[in-house]
């Protein structure tokens, strides 16, 4: 058995995409139809640029997969960019006869300085081609990959938009994903959904982006994944690190956060329930502000993470800068940009949720097939329960 990981390739403007997923075990059930879900959910959401339009994403599997069964081996998948005809000039991969046009422009909030000076670059479009958020739909098809296998052990992933700007959510979404997904913005409070949506309009006017918080729900988790024993091996930590890994994301909580730590232990902390209110499950909780996870561990209570976005760097109405050659001051660089991805951050957070959750399940109950290791978890959740002599 192979630890589950993966790797994505590709810039925002060259030819493709592409992704390779290795450890999903052998004879899981796999379409791209099924892939293809995600990925429009990505591409959607009030906020997003016209190129989400011009490009319908669609994940091609190219290998680890055989009349609709995986293999066992690497699943490997190719993602077309629908503009490459107008960009082959720019990204082209051999020489380039004659003198390119260079990015210089530099944009505050962006990758584009840091990534200059550390590579040596003259040319800011070599460090904002793969800095890009474009990167994300390589992941959410390996998250949908991962979210496929999940199913197999009734473990959900879903995500709502908590507040785009200062605009918050009041309804708690976890009892109406329908109406999440039926949301512009994602959002299952209709009165502040509407509202977000006049606060995109009005950034839009104004040359502005905006930013927000995302939350990730898993159900059906069982308890015991991660570890207490060492730091790397705690799930909530590898949780943290998946959120905090996409782009634009400034912070991250679990459970009650940092609402948490400004309340008193008596108010922070989740009542574990008598067997007659279980209801039909082992060891409940009264509340969840743990988020599902306690020492590292998830304690059987559904699995909450959020994800804080700040607004977008690339602005249409640019914020002042230097030019990368001359350092003179300058107005930053502007490439067709959105004004608001929150919306579309929740399903990449689900993503890096579900592939964090997939290799925690692959980590406790192995197996080189499907079968193997659904016969690893169900003999493990039979063991679940009071340790009475």
């Amino acid at each position: 058995m192979t630890e589950l990981r993966f790797l994505t390739a590709g810039e925002s403007h060259g030819k493709a995409l592409v992704a390779l997923l290795e450890g999903i075990p052998a004879g899981m059930p796999l379409t791209e139809d099924y892939i293809a879900r995600d990925l429009r959910r990505r591409q959607g959401g009030y906020g997003r640029s016209k190129r989400q339009q011009l490009e319908q994403d669609r994940a091609e599997i190219l290998g680890g997969v055989r009349h609709g069964l995986t293999l066992g081996g690497p699943v490997a998948m190719m993602i077309e960019n629908k503009v490459w005809e107008d960009w082959q000039e720019v990204m082209q991969v051999g020489p380039y006869e004659g003198k390119p046009k260079k990015v210089t422009r530099l944009r505050p909030g962006h990758a584009d300085l840091a990534g200059t000076m550390k590579y040596g670059f003259d040319d800011a479009r070599n460090v904002l081609e793969r800095a890009s958020a474009r990167e994300t739909a390589a992941r959410v098809a390996v998250g949908a990959v991962c979210r496929r296998f999940l199913g197999e052990f009734g473990i959900e992933v879903h995500s709502h938009t908590v507040s785009i700007g200062d605009i918050c959510a009041q309804t708690d979404a976890a009892n109406d994903w329908i109406e999440v997904e039926g949301s512009p913005v994602r959002c299952a409070d209709t009165e502040a959904g509407e509202r977000m949506v006049r606060a995109i309009d009005a950034a839009r006017d104004a040359g502005d982006t905006l930013g927000g918080v995302f939350e990730m729900v898993a159900t059906g988790v069982p308890i015991g994944l991660g570890s207490h024993v060492m730091w790397d091996r705690k799930l909530d930590g590898q949780l943290a690190q998946g959120v905090m890994s996409i782009h634009a994301v400034k912070g991250v909580e679990i459970g009650g956060g940092f609402a948490v730590a400004a309340g008193p232990g008596s108010e922070a902390h989740d009542v574990i329930l008598p067997p007659e209110q279980w209801e039909g499950r082992p060891w409940r909780r009264a509340s969840n502000r743990a988020g599902g996870l306690e020492g590292g561990m998830t304690n059987g209570e559904p699995v909450v993470v959020r994800g804080a976005l700040k607004p977008i760097s690339t602005l249409s109405n640019p914020l002042p800068s230097v030019d990368l050659h001359t350092a003179e001051e300058i107005q930053a660089h502007y490439e067709r940009s959105d004004v608001c991805t929150v919306p579309a951050a929740g399903v990449i957070g689900e993503a890096m949720v579900a592939f964090v959750l997939a290799r925690a399940i692959l980590e406790k109950f192995g197996g080189d097939s499907l079968g193997e290791t659904m016969r690893n978890f169900e003999g493990y959740q039979a063991t679940i329960g009071p340790r009475g002599g």
